[in-house]
């Protein structure tokens, strides 16, 4: 019998490189493994066309695909990209001195509905007591003045007040002249680090993450990997051929991080951040799977609801193909 042929689009991340090589094979399955450093043009492409046949793809845009009925794509447990997002918030401290200061005020983001923009919403309401009903979001490019690629996304099942950067500036120059007062999402504005009213709103975010993961459990995951519904049906040994790829593609990246004779990455103290990952993360600061990521996958559904992007919480259990 011969190999499935099947296109996957990722990054090309460490824990994704054995898998691209073909060091690590996927059972029954030929592989092209199409490398993409732009996740939104990935979310594009497979949303607008199911371009892919699999992908890595937003865990936010999945769950809300899944819950509206309009989802032509499985998901296994298998978790490419994760971030916390302290270090995310940045603000104008002309105007924003604290959390509580953010009530009331415009805020920039690429997107809304992006999973990066779901945590820090969250975590600004969670931790923070932040009263996110009285902000008015702006979309848009944080470094220019352009939507934030072109996606395909579930409308919203209840009214919010997002308005859209039609300045033709940037979220960055809009935050330095005082149009919006912070930015969150993915990336950082240019502004900061070059106009001193420019900061994060947490300089100390990597002590802040660490306890706020040490507390909560909760490390915020951005994408999975979706399979394309009818490439799934007509052979569904691909999810568990698969994932066990995945996570073989994984360990080979872990065991190759460790090799510290000469450092793999331009890292120098690299040596300590595996130590700290020992201790926080038992040596897995990626884990792959259901129960390992219950916690924090049942807070993206809740901030989902919450956030008005899925009428009602869904079980986690629900969202993943089973696997042997």
């Amino acid at each position: 019998m011969s190999n499935v042929p099947l296109t996957f689009a990722s990054g090309l991340y460490d824990r994704m490189v054995a898998l691209a090589t073909g060091a690590v094979q996927v059972e029954g399955v030929d592989l092209e493994f199409v490398n993409i450093d732009s996740p939104r043009e990935i979310f594009d492409r497979m949303s607008a066309t199911q371009e892919f046949d699999a992908s890595e793809y937003s865990s936010s845009e999945f769950v809300s695909r899944y819950c509206a009925g309009k989802c032509p794509f499985v998901a296994i447990p298998v978790f490419p990209s994760r971030a916390f997002r302290h270090g995310f918030i940045v603000v104008n401290r002309k105007f924003i001195k604290s959390p509580k200061d953010l009530e009331g005020k415009r805020i920039g983001l690429p997107m809304y509905t992006m999973t990066a923009s779901i945590f820090i919403k969250g975590l600004l309401q969670d931790e923070y007591g932040v009263d996110l009903s009285t902000i008015e979001w702006v979309e848009g490019q944080i470094n220019g003045g352009e939507a934030h690629g072109d996606p395909s996304t579930m409308p919203l099942v209840r009214p919010v007040h997002i308005s859209k950067n039609t300045t033709g500036k940037s979220l960055s120059t809009l935050l330095e002249d005082g149009e919006i007062h912070a930015t969150i999402g993915t990336g950082l504005p240019n502004a900061l680090g070059r106009n001193p009213d420019i900061q994060r709103l947490f300089p100390d975010f990597r002590d802040r993450e660490r306890d706020y993961f040490e507390r909560t459990g909760i490390f915020p995951i951005m994408h999975l990997v979706a399979i394309r519904r009818d490439v799934y049906e007509r052979n569904p040994f691909i999810a568990a051929s698969l994932d066990k790829a995945l996570n073989a593609s994984k360990q080979v990246a872990l065991q190759k991080m460790r090799a510290v004779v000469s450092l793999r990455y331009m890292l120098p103290w690299m040596n300590c951040d595996i130590e700290e990952n020992d201790r926080l993360f038992k040596g897995d600061p990626f884990p792959y799977g259901l129960e390992a990521n219950r916690k924090t996958l049942e807070t993206l559904v809740r901030y989902l609801h919450e956030q008005h992007l899925i009428a009602a919480p869904v079980s986690i259990d629900d969202l993943f193909v089973p696997l042997p």
